[in-house]
């Protein structure tokens, strides 16, 4: 018999062979991917300690600069085209769209709202 990984192709591999070699493949990638998780813990904390909040840099940056950046001379928003839309609902969306973005209601210029019909 062949030591066990030295593996001539030209014969037959025992049934117990095979099945070691098998189990021995599936180990080793379950370890690899093992590793591969901690590692990505590990990096997901070093990054969250270098970061403010831990939160996606790019959109918490688009949230300050609206918030804080003054609304232009001379673009005053427009008026809103409602459609199938009472005026006390379409306050209500759009204060949920400025809650939800975090950004303020007078920074929102709203083009129309129309009520979507169920079909």
């Amino acid at each position: 018999m062949l030591p066990l990984f030295i593996i001539n192709p030209t014969e037959k591999m025992e049934l117990s062979t095979a099945l070691l070699v098998a189990v021995i493949g599936i180990i080793v990638v379950l370890a690899e991917l093992a590793l591969l998780s901690v590692f990505i813990r590990v990096l997901s904390v070093i990054i969250k300690k270098f970061t403010k909040t831990g939160k996606n840099l790019a959109y918490s940056s688009v949230q300050t600069d609206a918030a804080n950046s003054p609304v232009p001379a001379g673009e005053a928003p427009g008026k809103t085209i409602l459609t199938g839309v009472d005026d006390p609902t379409a306050a209500v969306i759009m204060a949920i769209v400025s809650n939800k973005s975090g950004i303020p209601l007078e920074r929102l210029n709203f083009k129309s709202i129309k009520l979507k019909e169920d079909k």
